[in-house]
């Protein structure tokens, strides 16, 4: 019944609630981001949703104009410290996760959970193996139980598996517990991005910013 109907009525109130906040917080970011380069305040891509359905998600613009698409090895995306495709005010959008607020919007056309595994682009569908489809059964979040408890530092694989717990042990009050986590782990702004040298990147020539 949770799984079913409560989870998704407890995302829309939390983010009707959190809408007005988020407000203020758009306000005061969006012309920080768009007077420092006079680019996009948002960056818009595409990800995997539940059954495999593709949806736009909403971030804040945290790297320059034109920036090339970095990816591991493993066909995740790269993100570190010293990457030099991000702003100066990118980089602390990213440690403070306020590029990520925007994903209210998400929650509220019920493309996201507020608590669920991270999506994946697109094109990472055909690297999955064995039971990693799995992850698609439920709705991606905002924030997971990878993001609460390990962030950045296991490598993509290890997260699907991660996910396939989560959706195995969904209930509310691993939600809950999730959730405090992840504001304890923001907080911190511990392991927000990967350790340089434990993941080899490549370079993908399509564009972002």
């Amino acid at each position: 019944m949770y799984k079913a109907f409560f989870k998704r009525i407890i995302d829309l109130i939390l983010a009707i609630i959190a809408l007005p906040f988020w407000f203020i917080i758009l306000i005061i970011v969006a012309p920080i981001i768009y007077f420092s380069d006079k680019g996009p305040v948002f960056y818009n891509s595409y990800r995997l949703g539940k059954n495999g359905r593709i949806f736009k998600i909403y971030k804040f613009r945290t790297m320059k104009i034109n920036s090339p698409d970095i990816r591991n090895e493993d066909g995740s995306t790269y993100n570190s410290d010293d990457d030099p495709r991000l702003t100066k005010f990118g980089k602390f959008l990213r440690k403070t996760s306020l590029d990520e607020t925007p994903q209210l919007i998400n929650i509220i056309k019920g493309d996201m959970s507020i608590i669920g595994p991270r999506p994946d682009l697109p094109e990472q569908r055909e690297l999955y193996t064995g039971n990693e489809e799995r992850k698609l059964e439920v709705k991606p979040g905002v924030t997971g139980y990878n993001q609460a408890f390990f962030r950045n530092t296991i490598p993509w694989k290890d997260r699907i598996q991660n996910d396939i717990y989560y959706i195995d042990h969904m209930s509310f009050l691993f939600d809950l517990k999730i959730f405090f986590k992840t504001v304890i782990s923001v907080l911190s702004r511990k392991n927000i991005f990967t350790i340089n040298g434990n993941t080899k990147t490549k370079c993908i020539f399509n564009q972002r910013i």
